[in-house]
């Protein structure tokens, strides 16, 4: 059993345009706090749309880094707008400094993190996440020697080490191969259960990797007859009792929702 807590982020009537040209239109959804008896149940909030639909701009509003035309991103229990480094960022070309090993950009994870902790405790805890995400052997290594799907857990480690419990990835699961995806689904459930206050929030035209691991499903796509994006529909994974299942591609359900939903961006 599940329960939807406290309004953590909220996105209201956000609007972007560029001089006459509407990208995004009256966008609106928000995202609750779930708990569950004897776990940290995290949030993992998927908006899907297709190429070209405005989700690179949405990206950027919600991650404080770009001030919509009108409307507002408001996150946290007391729903404050959103600035600039309060949410964590996981793009797709897994930004990390090609100068400084894998413990080195790690490290910088802690930069903006207020803690007390010692040289020593830091590499403590980093080595604690390398060995739950299988990278223990790479921590003196440098970017440019690891796999993308490496360099793509080195970054996302970074962000929880920041300390901000809302992460944003663009498009995650982007040229990977089939067994790669299942083990960036693994660790991005890991990451959410870590705290009940994580939130994942992915960006992604993949219809099918976005349902397998999220709890929510948020529509980005045009209406006819009207200009630029909007949020069309709000799809309650745990409702239809298709969150947090490793199997759930095994569903007759699952296959429908993803010719559902593919009509429909």
């Amino acid at each position: 059993m599940y329960k939807k807590e406290n309004l953590i982020l909220k996105a209201e009537h956000v609007h972007i345009q560029y001089d006459e040209k509407v990208i995004l239109r009256d966008v609106n959804f928000d995202i609750h706090n779930i708990t569950k008896p004897d776990i940290a149940q995290g949030q993992v909030i998927s908006l899907i749309g297709r190429s070209g639909i405005g989700k690179t701009q949405l990206f950027r509003i919600l991650a404080g880094l770009l001030k919509p035309t009108s409307g507002a991103v408001k996150i946290d229990v007391d729903q404050h707008l959103v600035q600039p480094g309060e949410v964590g960022i996981v793009p797709q070309n897994y930004v990390l400094f090609n100068h400084r090993t894998v413990m080195e950009n790690l490290k910088i994870g802690f930069r903006n993190c207020v803690d007390n902790n010692s040289e020593k405790q830091k590499e403590e805890i980093i080595h604690e996440y390398s060995i739950n995400f299988d990278l223990k052997d790479h921590l003196k290594k440098f970017p440019m020697q690891l796999s993308g799907g490496q360099r793509q857990r080195v970054s996302i480690i970074q962000q929880v080490l920041t300390g901000n419990k809302f992460i944003l990835l663009d498009e995650p699961f982007s040229g990977l191969d089939i067994l790669m995806v299942d083990k960036v689904v693994k660790l991005l459930l890991k990451v959410s259960t870590l705290n009940e206050m994580n939130t994942l929030i992915i960006v992604s035209h993949d219809v099918e990797n976005s349902i397998a691991i999220s709890d929510t499903i948020f529509i980005l796509a045009r209406e006819e007859g009207k200009e630029g994006a909007t949020i069309t529909e709000k799809i309650d994974l745990m409702e239809m009792d298709l969150a947090w299942d490793l199997d759930i591609r095994k569903k007759p359900r699952f296959q429908e929702l993803v010719d559902n939903i593919k009509h429909k961006i």
